[in-house]
């Protein structure tokens, strides 16, 4: 029976959907709440929704929840769009001081609180300042900072929004995680977006740090980087365009209104009453009509700074109206104004009574745009200008407000496109490849085992990787590699096992050819590997000679200790057999098999391909009679510069010898061939050698109990 699979559970991401949609009513609830009972306007508790998702979601859902919550409010508030940066950032701050654990202290909730109110403060400063510029409520928590005199307007009405939103963030961290605490744990999990497509991988593999060599940067941070950089110069070019084109159009748009209302001054105004009325002044009753007509002209066209009607002639403008404005008083009727500079280009068609296209002057009263109408007499006549001016000033801040605008805007969308990219990235490209990586890594340190080999390659086929794209291709390849690596290995194993057993025995026949040939040498290549093995491992254990001790030199060296006298081939029989002592010619020739052995495995060496433990077996063949003082031979080599296998074989040899009979003496007892072997230390033994041999006595005991029990019972 086929069991339907729970909605609600981690693969279907609709239970934190759900948990987002409540984030952005808990929002609005709050939001509504305080707007419904007029508290204080310290208190906006706007995003305690955003906290919590956050808190227990992390960065994505948080973002979400953030920047929704201003597009729902934009619905009242058109302006909220662009205050949805600070939802977005809140949300980040918020996700990355749970995501690091810093909330389980009060610490964390107050740095949390702090950080809020800082990112709150300036964003919800600077954005109405760069926008709209500022103007301070009489009432106004600003207004009464700036009335101390200590600060200027944007200083107060930076401190003002500080302070209030480190009492509304103070207030909602403790609210929000207030909220989380009643959540029980067990639900937390379900706040997250999760995109496994694989075995979800613990905490503990999560946050696993990379100890690989190759150190850089992480192919997360990587992408972000082309995010970024991409959209940014996107968003930079496109921005500058469209600020641009904004600015043309408004100047157009301007402009165009500009000429109309001048136009329409222009023929509202009888251009025969003109000369009258500078004859006269302003008393007659068809001025005041005319004068109020413009007035009523300007007060109802907004993007008019100001209006007026000016005679031209060579000392300058004659003023026939001008209006009032608040901050420019008016010229008095007949008053000359002499030209600028910017208009001493346009003077000759001025006169002239022509038509003249807009001019731009930034002066005594602003940066303004002039449009100028002709205003002619019954003749047809140009008898004076209807003049109307653009506050350009104001056209640049409708620019700034306009970028402010746009950088908001894209900031959130910005934020959360790579938050987005990370957790896409996270589960389908980074989880993915960091659990075949752990994977891998466990393969590769498997060491010899054969059994842990097998178990690695099986969990990493228990992985499942279903990305379906090239991820997905790559892991299927790495589990065909690595099972046919585990069977490659095991069947080179079992060919190596039988390599060495072949090895062994041609070693052990050769040296038991050899050993044949002595009368006096019974077991004698079996209890000098024994010897040879405890002073190795003991040295291995004492940590001396570290560098040189490996595995692989332990194993050579005791698999080579047979073949040490393996030079002993070549000695007569009349020599070898001698039932005495030999005379000096006769022991010229026994040294000899230090020189012959070394020869016989320099041969071997040569006929065998890479590095090969023989390298040991020459070693000890030939420099087993060497001492530690260089009175040995064949080449009375001293210290450390006689090979270690040839050291440590000179102690196991030297005991053998002194614990088995010869046909010149009789088997000493172990106790003074330990005695003989201690006199020989710094002389014919290394120290460290001896040291090892002396400590491993229980060891050593074993073998002659084994082999020379006599020797004990003396």
């Amino acid at each position: 029976m086929r069991h339907k699979k729970n909605i609600l559970s981690e693969s279907f991401n609709v239970a934190p959907l759900l948990f987002c949609a409540g984030g952005v009513i808990i929002n609005l609830l709050f939001n509504h709440i305080v707007n419904l009972l007029g508290l204080p306007i310290v208190l906006y508790l706007d995003t305690i929704g955003t906290v919590v998702i956050s808190v227990l979601g992390g960065y994505f859902p948080g973002v979400i929840v953030g920047f929704v919550t201003n597009i729902v409010l934009t619905v009242s508030n058109p302006s909220a769009l662009y205050y949805g940066i600070i939802n977005v950032l809140i949300a980040v701050a918020s996700a990355y001081f749970s995501e690091h654990k810093k909330l389980n202290k009060a610490g964390g909730v107050i740095i949390l609180s702090l950080s809020l109110s800082l990112v709150a403060g300036l964003l919800g400063a600077l954005i109405p300042w760069f926008m709209n510029g500022l103007t301070l409520d009489s009432e106004s928590l600003d207004n009464i900072i700036y009335e101390t005199g200590i600060f200027d307007r944007m200083s107060a009405h930076l401190l003002s929004n500080l302070f209030i939103n480190l009492i509304d963030k103070s207030s909602t961290v403790v609210i929000a995680l207030l909220i989380c605490r009643l959540i029980p744990d067990k639900y937390h999990s379900m706040f997250r977006f999760t995109g496994w497509r694989q075995k979800p991988m613990s905490d503990e593999q999560l946050n696993e740090k990379d100890n690989s060599e190759v150190k850089g940067l992480s192919l997360r941070i990587k992408m972000l980087i082309v995010l970024v950089i991409s959209l940014s110069t996107v968003a930079v070019v496109g921005t500058a365009i469209s600020v641009k084109l904004y600015y043309k159009t408004m100047i157009n748009e301007h402009t165009a209104i500009a000429k109309g209302t001048a136009k329409f001054a222009a023929r509202e105004l009888d251009g025969d009453k003109v000369g009258e009325f500078l004859a006269n002044g302003d008393d007659s009753e068809e001025y005041r009509e005319s004068k109020l007509l413009l007035e009523e002209l300007l007060r109802n066209s907004p993007e008019i700074a100001y209006l007026y009607v000016y005679k031209m002639e060579k000392e300058g403008f004659r003023v026939v109206f001008d209006i009032d404005t608040e901050d420019t008083p008016a010229a008095a009727l007949g008053t000359v104004l002499p030209y600028d500079e910017v208009f001493e280009p346009y003077i000759p068609k001025l006169l002239a009574g022509e038509e003249v296209e807009p001019i731009i002057t930034n002066d005594e009263y602003g940066h303004l745009l002039t449009v100028a109408e002709p205003v002619y007499d019954s003749h047809g006549k140009c008898v004076c200008y209807a003049i109307a001016d653009v506050d350009v000033q104001q056209l640049i801040r409708n620019r700034r407000s306009f970028l402010t605008e746009m950088i908001t805007v894209f900031l959130s969308f910005l934020i959360i496109l790579c938050v987005f990219v990370v957790w896409l990235t996270n589960y389908h490209i980074i989880y993915p490849l960091k659990s075949i990586t752990n994977r891998v890594d466990k393969i590769t340190n498997s060491g010899d085992s054969q059994e842990i080999l097998d178990k690695d390659v099986k969990k990493i086929r228990s992985i499942g990787i279903h990305t379906g794209d090239e991820i997905e291709q790559l892991y299927r390849s790495i589990c065909s590699m690595t099972l046919n690596q585990s069977e490659q290995v095991r069947s080179i194993r079992k060919l190596s096992d039988s390599t060495a057993k072949m090895q062994e025995g041609l070693i052990i026949t050769m040296a038991d050819m050899v050993e044949n040939r002595d009368s006096d040498t019974g077991a004698h290549i079996q209890k000098t590997a024994a010897y040879v093995k405890i002073i190795v491992e003991k040295l291995k254990e004492k940590g001396y000679y570290a560098e040189k001790i490996t595995p692989k030199f332990m194993s050579d060296v005791v698999r080579s200790a047979p073949l040490h006298d393996v030079g002993k081939i070549n000695i007569p029989d009349r020599v070898l057999n001698k039932p005495g002592r030999l005379d000096d010619e006769e022991y010229e020739i026994m040294k000899t098999h230090t020189t012959v052995g070394k020869k016989i495995m320099d041969h071997a060496i040569v006929s065998v391909e890479g590095d090969s433990y023989l390298n040991e077996a020459r070693n000890m063949a030939a420099y087993h009679h060497e001492r530690w003082d260089g009175k040995g031979y064949p080449e009375g080599l001293h210290g450390e510069v006689i090979p270690l296998s040839a050291r440590i074989m000179a102690v196991a040899d030297v005991f053998d010898a002194l614990t088995s009979p010869r046909v010149y003496k009789p088997a000493f007892p172990m106790s003074k061939a330990l005695s003989i072997i201690e006199e020989g230390i710094g002389t014919q033994f290394d120290p460290k050698c001896v040291e090892a041999f002396m400590d491993s006595l229980d060891e050593v005991t074993e073998v002659l109990r084994q082999y020379n029990p006599e020797v004990l019972d003396k």
